[in-house]
Parts: structure tokens; sequence; C-alpha cells
């Protein structure tokens, strides 16, 4: 299984690019301004989109995804999300005044994008990899995902703060190689991670103390220019594990 990260910050910038994951060439975790980084070619092989959560910078592409290659569409592009993450896409962002609504188009019987409902606890099977969704604890209903193949595993925490339901998920399996995880404030803004609902260093290095794996882990979606703060506070507070910072274009082989 390959893992390329398309875009991981928490905003934009020069050279930065917000969340989306391209897991082989099929899946899509989440679909931020990193799909920018694909040609139309490796867009048209995205067969599915798993959504964390609705916020913007993990949906803003998805629309212009869908329509640079609704040419190329011969079956729709499956978006599986909960049920409040897709009623929000289909309300505010593919309602015909913001956007087309690509689920009939071009007729409603052969659409090029199709909805699929996953509640959290389900794992999505597909040729070989699954992705589990699990609930964590943002402003909006929100999940990461553990994503798993014969040779390897990785996990997502998408968007989230100080939950339980992530790491006993995480340590219900016995095998977690990679950790990708939000960290989006430094600790002088510790309050209003609490009332955004993200992790600084101190609230994540509380909760990585619940996790009984020891993965690699790559600390993800930190607000632009505070990326090294963010890192150097992580590091300070959790010397015994292994952190890095994750950067766009990183491709990983599980």
């Amino acid at each position: 299984m390959k893992l390329r990260v398309l875009g991981c910050s928490g905003g934009i910038g020069d050279g930065l690019r917000t969340t989306s994951l391209l897991i082989d060439d099929d899946i899509l975790i989440d679909a931020g301004t990193g799909i920018g980084e694909l040609t139309l070619a490796e867009m048209a092989k995205i067969r599915h989109v798993f959504v964390t959560h609705s916020h913007l910078d993990h949906i803003a592409c998805l629309p212009l995804m869908v329509d640079s290659i609704f040419d190329q569409l011969k079956q729709p592009i499956i978006i599986h999300a909960q049920a409040p993450t897709i009623e929000v896409l289909k309300k505010h962002i593919f309602n015909w005044a913001i956007w087309p609504d690509f689920a009939k188009l071009p007729t409603p019987e052969i659409p090029v994008m199709a909805y699929d409902v996953l509640s959290p606890g389900e794992t999505c099977e597909l040729e070989g990899r699954s992705l589990e969704m699990i609930p964590v604890n943002h402003i909006v209903p929100a999940v990461g995902y553990r994503v798993a193949c014969d040779s390897g595993v990785f996990a997502f925490t998408g968007d989230t703060v100080t939950n339980d339901t992530f790491w006993a998920a995480l340590n219900a399996h016995e095998r977690l190689d990679l950790l990708l995880v939000e960290a989006a404030f430094s600790n002088k803004d510790r309050e209003l991670s609490l009332k955004a609902r993200h992790y600084c260093p101190s609230l994540l290095a509380d909760d990585l103390k619940k996790l009984n794996h020891t993965p690699e882990i790559f600390v993800t979606h930190n607000k632009p220019g505070e990326e090294k703060r963010i890192f150097d506070e992580c590091q300070q507070l959790m010397p015994e594990r292994n952190l890095k910072r994750l950067l766009g274009n990183q491709v990983f082989e599980l």
C-alpha cells in the first residue's frame, strides 16, 4: 500500500496545501487543496473519497476535482462519510447555487458522483485494503481512519482534540506502523485549541499516553507560520516518541 501526502497544512500559502491523502492511486482521504498536486490523469483514477468532516480545508477541492474530470468518469466517484457530513455537502456545496449537484449529473440514473453513508465503527473493504471509521472530538461531527492491508497499517486522526475513542480503537488492534496526528496550534493558544477542538502539543502529549503502540508519528495540520514552534514543543513534551513533521509530497510504502 502506497500513501502519498498531497496536502497536510492547516492553511494555505507558498507551498502549503490543505489536507488530502492519496492511497495507492484510487482512494483519497479528504479533499483539500492538496488535490491540486494531481494531474488530470491521476484525478481520473480516483474511485473513492473518505471524508473526515465537513470543514472547508478538508473538502475544498472535491467539487473542483469532479468538475475537472467530468467527461472522463465512466462510473461514479463514491463519497464515503458520516450522514451529517453528507448532508452538509448536499445542502451547502452540491446545491446548484454553489456548485452543480454531481449526484444527479449527467443523469440521476447514471451520475458521476454517489454517496455512501458510513457510521463510526464501520469498516469498508476495498480490494485488500480496509478503512475503519473512528469517531473523534471536533467542533462538527468528525472521524479519523485506520487503514490496513496485509503489509502495513496507518491511522489518521483527522481534526480532533482530547478524546478516548480514537486511541481505544487503535489499541483494539495488534498493529500500527504509522500515525498521522494533528496539532493545529502551539501551546500559547491552548485555550483556542480547546474552543476550536484541535490539539496543541500539551493536549496531544496527554492523549498519546493512551496509545499502547509505538508507531512512527508524523505531526500534521499546523497553522501556517507556526510549524517550527509546534513541532519543537511536541519534541520537548514527547521525547520518548518517534516524532517527525508531515510534509507535502511525502510518500510512504506500507
